[in-house]
């Protein structure tokens, strides 16, 4: 009989058995464990990711002038520092868009460890999909390409919404403020109310209503007053948000300026001439 002779032969094949399948699943568990750390560089939907310094970080938030009233969207937030900074340091919302599923993972944690969950938060989405016109600060960390791509969404946002760009900036229009930190650069733009066009307008001194006429090109204005046939070319205007401000000459040839507030189809504010200050109003034509 060899059945005896066998059995040890069994057992022996049945604990080795066992031990692989246990070595096998301690490595599947060690696997599982080891929590997701981003890699500089690694590929990215449409850019590696490439971290920012948290002293750039802080010059960027800075240029913003973010408070605890502003709702932040970091797109491409990548890490979450911009995001998680701008709720710690400052008590903003913010929320981070992000395409790849375990960096948004990454940052949420990030968002928790700082004890500012309550603020901030991640989304895994795709920045041409995700609507983020409620924000009030913008921030990014993009290619040029990606940033022209942007360039006429950013411009429809409410007039003095705040966009901060690490690196690269917009081509023609011009950033309202450059700053640097370490071996980073920032960019600054405020988003221009719309004021090109024509307008007619009350309350010029001892004058008929005028026709104001502004021509546009991002915050850069210029243009014409035209009143009783006459027109004189504005100078020195300025546009911040929805704040325009020029001047020009009067029919007596003394300098008048203008300073108003721009929203929608309406213009409204102070006019001053030969020492007085009066309302005035325009609506577009």
């Amino acid at each position: 009989m060899n059945f005896p002779r066998r059995l040890p032969v069994l057992g022996l094949a049945l604990a080795l058995v066992l031990a692989l399948a246990g070595l096998f699943g301690a490595a599947q568990f060690a696997r599982a464990e080891v929590p997701y750390e981003p890699v500089r560089a690694q590929a990215g939907k449409d850019v590696i990711w490439i971290p920012t310094s948290q002293s750039l970080v802080d010059e960027m938030l800075l240029m913003a002038k973010v408070t605890s009233n502003d709702l932040l969207y970091d797109l491409g937030s990548g890490d979450g520092i911009i995001a998680v900074t701008a709720g710690k340091k400052y008590g903003a919302r913010a929320v981070g868009i992000e395409f790849n599923p375990k960096m948004a993972e990454f940052a949420t944690q990030r968002a928790k460890k700082e004890g500012v969950s309550d603020k901030v938060t991640f989304i895994n989405g795709d920045i041409f999909a995700e609507d983020f016109s409620q924000a009030t600060v913008v921030t990014m960390y993009l290619l040029p390409t990606l940033n022209l791509r942007l360039r006429p969404t950013l411009l429809d946002m409410p007039p003095g919404t705040r966009i901060v760009s690490h690196a690269f900036s917009m081509q023609e229009w011009e950033p309202d403020l450059t700053s640097t930190a370490g071996s980073g650069t920032a960019y600054l733009w405020i988003v221009p109310a719309k004021v090109a066009g024509e307008w007619n307008i009350k309350g010029l001194e001892g004058a008929a209503p005028g026709k104001l006429t502004l021509t546009q090109s991002f915050q850069q204005v210029g243009g014409t007053m035209t009143v009783a046939g006459v027109s004189q070319p504005l100078l020195g205007v300025q546009l911040s948000a929805d704040k325009l401000s020029f001047s020009f000459m009067g029919a007596d040839k003394a300098m008048q300026s203008i300073t108003a507030t721009v929203t929608a189809g309406n213009l409204s504010g102070m006019h001053t001439a030969n020492g007085s200050i009066k309302a005035v109003e325009a609506t577009r034509l």
